[in-house]
């Protein structure tokens, strides 16, 4: 069963929401977020990075950047940038880049079926950014990002989101990126009951991106639910903020490595140890052509490297991943690469950069690069149902959900 929740949305008026939606506050490093909010008063950076509004020697951790972030967001309020929904709404979120769209409903998700595991993780979360993203939703008193889920795609849950489309939708812009984003307010009461009963139908969903907020939203819940003595479970603060989409709706994209050395290896002997786990042969094609095949970057030429039989456990949802794949018999044996997350010698390269970024990172310093085969939803999803946790960097989503197009109030 999954809870969907309609919430009275703060949003912006009209005429300022291309101003105001931004990339997700974990996208972009401070510097980079200054410059893209450089001369835009009512950027949401200025909220979901609050830090940029601050001089560059603050803690980016310190309180005065969350008490920054939220008198932003007061401020925005305050000025008539930012309304609020006259009555309950969902929300439905679409975007169109290039042949690609995704269409999803924007709705409160239970932190109580996060908890019992109705939606379902696929990566651990880091302490010091869960932390970070409760101080931020504290101070704030709502939800500034969405988390993006995903559900098993049914056409009779599918159509009634779709449906919604045939209208004029309220918000129809373009970001710099050129991806189109446009936004629907459903406030009859008769359709959000029938897509609140619809999605009771649905098993699960599934965490595809924003496991930090998610996590953040169900401890906020716990703490709130521990000091209301008239705790009901039907309080705004019993649900967090996401969008949901069709699983079939959604891009992965490659999620690359790149190695400042081989670790005490020359050229000729690392290319004999590979050979005794892959199929070898140069190409002037950097995209790997389907599962377990990668391409190599290595001293101006390009390989291609296939899995042989035998190197990985075909059944083992985890251990089968291409980026296991590559860790078990490159990245740790030959490269010495032990553990991915903290090891400074390996970088990692999101797709949407381009197959070029490899090479060129390999000029500036990187020694080698891999590019792999994006990860399938079914992929993520086998393994979140196993109850098992994918390896680090093993699915970049695009594009990427605006923030600041719809924020939710705990209250």
């Amino acid at each position: 069963m999954a809870t969907v929740k309609p919430f009275r949305g703060l949003r912006p008026q009209t005429q300022y929401v291309k101003q105001v939606a931004a990339l997700p506050y974990d996208v972009m490093d401070s510097a980079e977020a200054r410059k893209m909010a450089e001369g835009n008063p009512y950027s949401f950076l200025r909220v979901s990075k609050p830090e940029i509004t601050l001089d560059e020697s603050v803690d980016v951790y310190a309180e005065s950047v969350y008490q920054a972030g939220a008198d932003n967001l007061r401020k925005l309020v305050t000025d008539g940038v930012f309304q609020r929904e006259d009555s309950p709404a969902f929300y439905v979120y679409q975007q169109v880049w290039g042949d690609h769209t995704q269409t999803g409903l924007v709705a409160g998700t239970s932190a109580d079926e996060y908890n019992k595991d109705l939606i379902k993780k696929h990566e651990l979360t880091r302490a010091d950014k869960e932390e970070d993203r409760v101080k931020h939703v504290k101070f704030l008193n709502c939800n500034s990002g969405l988390v993006f889920l995903a559900y098993k795609s049914r056409a009779d849950v599918d159509s009634l989101i779709m449906d919604t489309t045939k209208e004029k939708p309220l918000y129809d812009f373009a970001s710099d990126d050129g991806i189109l984003h446009r936004l629907w307010v459903i406030t009859d009461s008769a359709r959000i009951e029938t897509i609140s009963n619809a999605f009771k139908t649905i098993e699960c969903l599934y965490v595809a991106d924003g496991h930090h907020r998610s996590a953040s939203g169900a401890r906020i819940a716990g703490v709130r639910k521990a000091l209301n003595p008239c705790h009901t479970g039907q309080e705004e603060y019993n649900f967090f903020m996401s969008c949901i989409f069709p699983h079939n709706q959604l891009k992965i994209l490659d999620y690359n490595r790149v190695v400042k050395d081989l670790n005490g290896h020359s050229s000729e002997q690392f290319m004999t140890a590979v050979n005794e786990k892959f199929d070898v042969t140069q190409t002037d094609d950097p995209k790997p052509s389907s599962r377990h095949n990668f391409r190599m970057f290595l001293d101006g030429k390009w390989y291609s490297l296939t899995a042989k039989p035998g190197i990985f456990p075909e059944n083992d949802p985890v251990k089968s991943l291409d980026v296991s794949i590559l860790q078990d018999n490159v990245l740790a044996p030959l490269l010495g690469i032990e553990n991915p997350r903290t090891d400074k010698r390996i970088d990692f390269v999101g797709g949407m950069r381009g197959l070029k970024e490899l090479e060129r990172r390999v000029a500036n310093g990187m020694k080698i690069a891999f590019a792999l085969y994006p990860t399938s939803m079914e992929e993520l999803m086998s393994i979140a149902d196993s109850g098992k946790i994918m390896p680090p960097k093993s699915t970049w989503f695009e594009p990427k959900l605006r923030s600041g197009i719809v924020i939710r109030s705990l209250d």
